[in-house]
């Protein structure tokens, strides 16, 4: 069958869920509820800082205030928000409350798509009567042969909202895949997420375990991960399956949403790049006596200089530092970050 193929190696042969295509545009915000989760995936990639601690970040925001949470949506004009974790659905009544603040402040077209392991009736009841939009199943390796054996069938006929399986393209588990896809394919699942299966400082030692090897110096992904989806794909023409790559997390997901924020909230000192990271310049040293200077010796406006306290740096307009840089008595530097809560730095290079 001809795949309809997307950015960096994505591809979909149907519908994409209503979900992925507000993450496509970039217009999602990640709440990330918990890292706790009972099922033990040895290939979960959640990052140590989160994995199994209890811990909420709104995007890169390590948050437990609700209004720090609107307002990292509204820092990205969010058209919605993913719920994961961890599970979500192991501290129910936080997801549950989270859900209702979200809708009540942004309106029912804000769209909520959860991931989960959990197969129990009631917490998912109640996720969706607080206003959830689509499901995402996440159900773990160990069970994919024999997904007779679990409840999964009976919730899904019980949905009334989108329904989803989301799970990794495993190079080792074909059959396995093969066996839950044909499953969700019988009970009437929406869609199919399959993801390029990735390594991470959390995962990494499943790679000798399971002598499995990169696709690249360059890349996380794992060999033979793609191949799989592509087989499953093929084998299920029918139903609607999205194989997400791991450059196309990167390359177009984050790109977009970083693109989204930048452009929603920028300051006037930053320049905004292709990518959806901001430029600016920083001086380090007494920033006071250093903003009075460029402010009357170089007639710099208030609104191209910040303090940054947090930092202990002047952040600056960098057309403005590049000019007068070799003047000044102060260490220099242009600086390249992500508009995000941690604003990770990409790159920096002296201007003295």
């Amino acid at each position: 069958m001809k795949f309809e193929r997307m950015d960096c190696g994505s591809v979909h042969n149907g519908p994409l869920a209503e979900g992925c295509k507000h993450c496509v545009e970039g217009g999602k915000m990640v709440l990330f509820v918990t890292g706790r989760c009972d099922t033990g995936c040895y290939y979960c990639p959640v990052g140590l800082s989160k994995k199994g601690k209890d811990v909420i970040y709104a995007n890169e925001l390590c948050t437990r205030n609700k209004s720090e949470i609107i307002e990292e949506a509204e820092s990205m004009d969010a058209t919605g928000t993913g719920i994961t974790g961890g599970d979500p659905l192991i501290n129910v009544e936080r997801t549950v409350n989270a859900i209702r603040m979200l809708k009540d402040h942004f309106g029912k077209d804000h769209h909520i798509h959860l991931y989960t392991s959990t197969m129990d009736m009631e917490k998912i009841s109640a996720v969706v009567e607080a206003g959830l939009d689509e499901i995402r199943f996440h159900p773990p390796m160990r069970l994919w042969g024999h997904m007779e054996d679990t409840s999964l069938a009976e919730i899904v006929g019980n949905l009334s909202i989108d329904v989803g399986i989301e799970v990794p393209a495993l190079p080792d588990h074909k059959d396995e895949l093969d066996a839950l896809i044909t499953f969700a394919e019988s009970i009437g699942v929406d869609f199919v997420n399959l993801n390029e299966l990735e390594f991470s400082e959390s995962n990494w030692d499943m790679m000798e375990k399971y002598d499995y090897d990169l696709v690249d110096e360059l890349s996380s992904a794992v060999k033979g991960s793609e191949d799989v989806a592509h087989y499953i794909m093929n084998k299920h023409p029918d139903l609607a399956i999205h194989y997400c790559s791991s450059t196309f997390k990167d390359g177009v997901q984050l790109r977009n949403r970083l693109l989204r924020k930048a452009n929603h909230s920028a300051k006037e000192y930053e320049v905004i790049t292709e990518e959806g990271t901001v430029i600016k310049g920083v001086l380090y040293g007494d920033l006071e006596t250093a903003k009075k200077l460029l402010s009357e010796d170089y007639d710099v406006p208030d609104e191209l200089m910040f303090i940054d306290t947090e930092r202990n740096r002047l952040d600056v307009a960098p057309w403005v530092l590049e000019e007068i840089a070799e003047e000044l008595p102060y260490k220099c530097y242009e600086v390249e970050e992500y508009p995000t809560a941690d604003r990770l730095e990409v790159e920096r290079a002296p201007l003295n």
